[in-house]
């Protein structure tokens, strides 16, 4: 199974769309790693690896829940919701992670998938401007996640479950995620998760932080 928690590495806008994208199925919510843990040995999950991730940094949006923006290991990283699967699940194509400073036509192509509009008028952006670009407009967020994950396949499908805290408050999570949709499903409901809304990140930390 490949390394979802490998090393975040920075590539280009164009190699990021050759990626082929996997639709997830998550949720968020108290009381859910327990649940998990007792269907994992129920439904014979292989557990893979534990995590605990950098602090990132992601960008919230009043005007999308479709671009996942972020800033991990000082790379700006940004994904966008491009479809919905049949069963609900949300797929996320990759769109790049940029080095800081960030050059000024790559950030005007993330704050134009953010929907707002900021005039930028330097050719490129310390991650320092960044946040002070970000906490001068009002319909932008920063929210500051740290991550405690736990991975696992279901039938060769990739899942994990994790400690998240968002801005100090602790919220639990658990996802599926895999570009086979049957198997997908049938992992999402041996973990007994399939009766829960399926909710991104964006959506999670909306409510958390009262955005």
């Amino acid at each position: 199974m490949a390394d979802v928690f490998a090393k975040n590495i920075a590539v280009s806008a164009e190699d990021a769309a050759k990626l082929t994208p996997r639709a997830e199925f998550r949720v968020f919510g108290r009381d859910i790693i327990e649940s998990v843990k007792e269907h994992m040995w129920e439904c014979k999950a292989v557990l893979y690896k534990a995590r605990i991730m950098p602090e990132e940094v992601y960008v919230l949006s009043k005007n999308t829940n479709e671009a996942n923006v972020k800033v991990r290991d000082g790379l700006l990283d940004i994904k966008t919701r491009v479809g919905v699967t049949p069963e609900g699940y949300e797929i996320f194509q990759p769109r790049g992670k940029f080095q800081f400073p960030v050059k000024k036509e790559e950030l005007a192509t993330i704050l134009e998938n953010l929907k707002v509009e900021i005039n930028l008028d330097k050719s490129e952006y310390t991650f320092d401007e960044f946040c002070d670009m970000v906490r001068e407009n009002s319909k932008l967020a920063l929210v500051s996640v740290e991550k405690k994950r736990y991975g696992f396949s279901v039938n060769d499908v990739i899942c994990e479950y994790a400690y998240v805290w968002m801005n100090g408050a602790l919220v639990e999570t658990a996802c599926c995620e895999s570009e086979d949709y049957g198997r997908m499903k049938e992992a999402v409901e041996a973990l007994g998760l399939s009766k829960m809304p399926n909710t991104n990140y964006l959506k999670a930390a909306k409510k958390v932080v009262g955005f």
